[in-house]
């Protein structure tokens, strides 16, 4: 996920400018964008893992395997977007206390 996030700031163009208001809003954009790419992407596993788990145990099917991968993904995919969460809100608190 956080190399989607750098990929996507990379395709949008964003440079890093001292005191160009376009750039940051532009900067803020493709953040705000590539952040919702990326918890859809979390719902999305997350919504696959539900409804091959209710279909195993309605008797739809039963192929286990596939139902326990994607619970997994979800799992991994969860975790990784609350890591990712985590050092965000890390890095915000660092910046906050920088005296300028």
């Amino acid at each position: 996920m956080t190399n989607m996030m750098i990929q996507g700031l990379a395709k949008s163009g964003v440079t890093a400018g001292v005191g160009k208001t376009n750039e940051v809003e532009a900067a803020s954009g493709a953040f705000s964008g590539v952040l919702k790419d990326a918890i859809d992407s979390v719902n999305k596993s997350q919504n696959e893992a539900d409804t091959l788990a209710s279909g195993l145990a309605s008797g739809e099917h039963a192929n286990i395997h596939e139902t326990m991968i994607a619970m997994e993904k979800a799992g991994i995919t969860f975790r990784l977007a609350t890591k990712v969460q985590s050092k965000v809100l890390e890095a915000y608190k660092e910046v906050m206390r920088m005296q300028l």
